[in-house]
């Protein structure tokens, strides 16, 4: 296999895990009701309201990223203000942006091989598994915010914590991720998952 079919098939698969997790994200969101926007969520100081504005905004650097080949770097995640929209509105917003994301990616497939993300050069396979492990997690948080015990799929689960090492460093924490939690040794996939990322599942 030449290196260009390597990085062909690197693309192709985090493309297939990014739209899993969307899968995912996509299957939560009508648990979102008006009553549920205040609610706490799993990640600190951040209700549902806040946190599925910042899901769009990360849906909107991914959809950069696919678009442009690089994604302008965010703003800290609680440096902007969720707008006052209804549930239907916040959500379907969500829902349109996860729709448009798949469509892209499926379509550009190896098109992007490498993306700037703030002046940084990172492959499109690190771009995908990032943004796969992040809507995968916070689509869990959604869950548990609404009260509903929406356990990620083992499958998903177990590809998603052989990359989180090697995309979720010391960094990120206390921004992006809380610090991890030990977790029981039996644990299941789905539950180590959690744990590394700061979440009592």
């Amino acid at each position: 296999m030449s290196r260009a079919d390597a990085v062909s098939t690197e693309v192709r698969a985090g493309v297939s895990l990014l739209e899993r997790a969307v899968g995912y994200l996509l299957g939560v969101l009508p648990l979102v009701t008006d009553e549920e926007l205040d609610a706490d969520t799993p990640c600190r100081d951040w209700d549902l309201r806040l946190l599925l504005a910042h899901v769009q905004d990360s849906l909107d650097a991914l959809n950069e990223a696919v678009d442009d080949g690089q994604v302008t770097v965010a703003p800290d995640p609680g440096s902007f203000a969720a707008p006052d929209a209804g549930a239907e509105r916040a959500a379907g917003a969500v829902r349109e942006s996860c729709r448009r994301l798949v469509a892209a990616w499926s379509r550009a497939g190896g098109g992007h091989e490498v993306i700037d993300v703030g002046g940084l050069r990172l492959s499109a396979a690190i771009v995908t598994g990032t943004g796969a492990i992040e809507l995968a997690v916070h689509g869990w948080d959604i869950a548990r915010a609404c009260g509903a015990g929406r356990p990620l799929p083992p499958v998903l689960a177990e590809e998603l914590l052989e990359l989180a090492p090697l995309f979720v460093h010391p960094a990120d924490r206390p921004g992006r991720f809380a610090p991890p939690l030990p977790v029981p040794e039996d644990a299941g996939v789905s539950e180590r998952l959690l744990g590394f990322l700061g979440r009592r599942s």
